[in-house]
């Protein structure tokens, strides 16, 4: 989590932006994305430096050349002119960021095409870049943090039912997961990119000696593992840059509407999904894929979204997705298809039910975690479930902190480690947090995959007292009245 003097530095940034005339949250999380990339690209080629310096040789890979300096952050940052720097930026350095792996092909070029820079005069600028400058970045985990926050100052839901995840959720969904370097991650409904991003640093943080093995491991974390898609191009510029910020260099982020027909070829070519699909999305019935809706008739995004997860995944393939409460016991055809092709064609592997304040301000609705596996030929046995009652914020519209040390403010440790062992959870007591459930019993409610059909609750026993005592206690109660009443009558007279 970033610090309250962080948090108060990028709200000043923020409020400079809105009193310099953009107002727009989205629009001032794209022009601040820019400037926190054009300051990344000069922080890796000081990092590519200070190693050249080192070892006594000349910079490998260098962003800048020798006539490029003068676009670098830390030069003209120092400019005493705001309105030379403006110049700079606006009619030098932007041009170049833009140009960046033109001639390799990169999905990041192309999102780039249609950016533009919108800081409208060299004091705003000059403002931003000074308050940027004040904020300490050398931290990965504070950049991520950093840029967590700027996206989650969009106060309120998208289009198309979108609405950002939170990130202590999203790291949960990996942790769960557990990406191997061997893993092609996608999220069709990637927006921001967060869910690519925390897989991203799983990796970097359990498996960076594999991943940067040798060049043919580097290429393939950088190149080969991370997809995600989007239609909306504002997300998917900031999505491939929230990547590089994280140190990503090439995934294919690409500008795609994953339920139409002009997709409906990509099938079977990825081993874990990722993703928090629109809930309730505007559909053109007519432009959906023919095969999403043979497997699964409805207009419903999220019914959708989902016998699209299945079409992607590779046979053996795993997801971890969110899905609105209605999924696990609506009554319609649609939904009980849906759920019994879990259940019995693939293995569902389980559910965990989350409070309704998780999405909190942005939609107060009931959501739970999908976890299954793709296999064709099924394979459930019994299905996890987990209870989760708290995730260590308040469940109101504020979301603040709690003490993330106590099971019964933050679930989330100790969900992770019964999903880790969720085997040995044979015989746990359906009054308990977790449990499982024979798949047997499962088909015999409809595929009902809501956690109350199965949760049982604890009634705790209550002590009466013997009516005997009671009665003993009333007439005592009786006197003092009577003799309460005879005093005030005395002093009445």
């Amino acid at each position: 989590m970033i610090t309250g003097t962080i948090k108060s530095q990028v709200d000043s940034i923020w409020n400079a932006f809105w009193s310099g005339g953009i107002s727009n949250p989205m629009e001032v999380i794209e022009q601040m994305t820019y400037l926190l990339f054009i300051k990344r690209l000069d922080e890796l080629h000081t990092k590519e430096e200070k190693k050249a310096n080192r070892l006594k040789r000349e910079v490998e890979s260098p962003i800048f050349n020798s006539k490029q300096q003068k676009l670098r952050w830390s030069v003209f940052k120092q400019m005493g002119d705001p309105a030379a720097m403006y110049d700079v930026v606006a009619n030098r350095v932007f041009p170049f960021i833009k140009s960046l792996g033109e001639g390799e092909g990169s999905t990041y070029s192309q999102h780039m095409k249609d950016a533009r820079f919108t800081i409208p005069t060299p004091a705003l600028l000059a403002k931003v870049v000074d308050m940027l400058d004040a904020i300490p970045m050398e931290d990965r985990d504070t950049k991520g943090d950093l840029y967590e926050y700027m996206l989650g100052k969009i106060a309120s839901a998208g289009q198309n039912g979108q609405f950002r995840t939170p990130r202590h959720i999203i790291k949960l969904m990996v942790e769960m997961m557990a990406p191997k370097p061997s893993d092609t991650i996608c999220d069709p409904a990637c927006g921001t990119a967060g869910f690519l991003v925390a897989a991203a640093e799983y990796l970097q943080q359990h498996h960076e000696q594999e991943i940067y093995a040798d060049k043919k491991a580097a290429k393939r974390f950088n190149h080969d593992t991370f997809y995600g898609f989007d239609f909306d191009s504002t997300m998917l510029r900031v999505g491939s840059m929230n990547m590089l910020l994280h140190g990503v260099e090439s995934p294919a982020i690409e500008n795609r509407d994953s339920l139409s027909q002009s997709h409906a070829g990509v099938e079977g070519q990825f081993s874990l999904i990722l993703a928090n699909p629109p809930f309730a999305g505007s559909l053109d019935y007519e432009s959906t894929a023919k095969d999403l809706q043979q497997m699964v008739k409805t207009k419903k995004t999220e019914l959708l979204f989902l016998a699209l997860f299945l079409r992607l995944l590779k046979p053996g393939g795993r997801a971890a997705v969110i899905v609105p409460d209605g999924v696990l016991f609506g009554s319609s055809n649609a939904h009980k298809t849906l759920r019994r092709m879990l259940v019995e064609d693939h293995k569902l592997d389980g559910i965990v039910s989350m409070p309704s304040g998780v999405f909190k301000p942005y939609a107060g609705v009931s959501t739970a975690i999908l976890l299954f596996t793709k296999t064709n030929s099924g394979g459930t046995d019994h299905v996890w479930f987990y209870s989760m009652q708290a995730d260590g914020y308040s469940l109101d519209d504020k979301r603040n902190p709690l003490d993330a040390s106590k099971h019964e403010l933050n679930n989330l440790p100790d969900l992770l480690k019964r999903w880790q062992h969720r085997d040995k959870e044979v015989g746990r007591a359906r009054t308990e947090q977790s449990f499982l459930v024979p798949k047997a019993e499962i088909a015999a409610n409809d595929y009902d995959l809501s956690i109350n059909r199965y949760k049982q609750v604890v009634h705790e026993a209550v002590q009466h007292e013997s009516p005997q005592k009671i009665l003993v206690e009333l007439k005592t109660l009786e006197t003092e009245i009577m003799r309460g009443m005879e005093e005030l009558e005395g002093m009445l007279k």
